[in-house]
């Protein structure tokens, strides 16, 4: 088994199957919203923690929800031919979902990456949900998580203490 993508209705459906929606539709939920990092390479750092500590080596569901927002930082070419390289030839809109094994890891790094360097935004959907995340095109994430103890490791690894802290009330959220 590999890589899968979805459509929207899949994505969907994948969240239903779980019974549960989107993170940031949970209330009261625990929000944590770390800017990208300011140099390149630091996407990529950021990038592959996440891919390689949040998914508690579980599937992974990567959904993009925006794009061509930002269309002169957009590597169209880069996208599509790593998309190519698992045999898949459907466009972005027409499947944005992208789920990935539990051993696919450095898969799910290399598209989140590459998602966060063409100034798209997103789903990154755990099916551990402990933490989740929404990444956007005005750069930063969102970590999302029921108990406030599981966002440490997210705090801790990227350098988060609690005098940098932002709370995002509930009205600032994605929908």
């Amino acid at each position: 088994m590999q890589l899968r993508f979805y459509t929207k209705e899949e994505c969907e459906e994948w969240l239903r199957g779980r019974e549960r929606p989107k993170p940031d539709a949970v209330p009261d939920i625990q929000v944590e919203r770390i800017a990208y990092p300011t140099e390149p390479h630091g996407i990529f750092g950021m990038a592959h923690w996440i891919a390689n500590s949040l998914t508690y080596r579980m599937p992974t569901l990567l959904w993009i929800t925006e794009w061509s927002i930002w269309p002169s930082s957009e590597n169209w070419h880069l996208y599509y031919k790593l998309r190519h390289s698992y045999g898949d030839l459907q466009l972005l809109h027409e499947a944005p979902g992208h789920l990935f094994l539990e051993h696919e890891a450095e898969d799910l790094a290399s598209f989140l990456q590459i998602a966060m360097l063409n100034g798209w935004g997103g789903y990154i959907l755990t099916q551990a949900d402990y933490v989740n995340a929404f990444f956007s095109h005005d750069e930063y994430i969102d970590f999302f998580a029921k108990l406030d103890s599981n966002l440490l490791e997210v705090r801790k690894e990227l350098g988060i203490g609690r005098s940098d802290r932002i709370r995002v009330p509930p009205d600032a959220r994605p929908q």
